[in-house]
């Protein structure tokens, strides 16, 4: 898919935010379509338009609604906070039937970040699960990835651990990662997600222990 044309379009929802500008600013970038969404449509115009002033006018990059954002894309990314998260997945619900949903989400509850907190489903991702239905294609990434290194252009030596609900949907978003200019794993059911997710509070406290700011993983031992 080297061709623009031909690239899906991606809807970041709660694009506004650090997470999510990042990830969008990474797509674009790479050619694909970028729709910044946002519970505030003006925020994510902006959004828009300080991502198109810094990659070119050639980047395709708009801001909109959630609901219209998702209703647009082929593929839906949700970077919204945890408290924002199962109200975004009611609105969107509609707009998301045989569609992938990567969810970023991780179930930090303040102010204790640093320790691991699951939801009574497991994780936000069986949460998302829950809510949408059992038939729902659903993905977790990007979780442990700090959006320092998403808005640089160094290269990035952290890892992306990929879950899902099929095989397929693991190796379309492994695709996404790869786009964005990183390595992905394949890490398993949508259930291995509580790992992934928890790994981020480990990973806030172990920034916090070293006076680091972007810590992350990376897999060995395997070719």
């Amino acid at each position: 898919m080297n061709d623009p044309s031909m690239l899906l379009t991606l809807a970041v929802l709660g694009g506004t935010g650090k997470e999510g500008k990042g990830l969008a600013y990474r797509w674009a970038k790479a050619g694909y379509r970028v729709l910044i969404g946002s519970r505030t449509p003006e925020k994510a115009r902006a959004t828009a338009l300080e991502l198109i002033q810094s990659l070119g006018e050639k980047a395709f990059i708009e801001g909109t609604g959630n609901l219209k954002a998702a209703q647009a894309a082929d593929i839906v990314v949700l970077t919204v906070p945890y408290a924002a998260h199962r109200a975004t997945l009611e609105e969107i619900r509609p707009a998301l039937e045989g569609k992938i949903l990567v969810d970023v989400t991780v179930p930090l509850v303040p102010p204790k970040v640093t320790k691991v907190q699951m939801p009574p489903a497991g994780s936000a991702a069986l949460e998302a699960l829950e809510i949408l239905g059992q038939e729902a294609q659903i993905a977790t990434a990007f979780q442990n990835i700090s959006h320092e290194h998403l808005m640089s252009d160094a290269p990035i030596e952290c890892e992306v651990l990929v879950t899902g609900t099929s095989k397929t949907v693991r190796e379309q978003v492994l695709k996404l990662v790869e786009a964005a200019g990183l390595t992905g794993w394949d890490a398993g059911p949508l259930e291995n997600s509580v790992v992934v997710e928890g790994l981020t509070s480990v990973l806030i406290h172990i920034n916090k222990q070293y006076g680091a700011t972007h810590a992350g993983i990376k897999i060995t031992g395997v070719k």
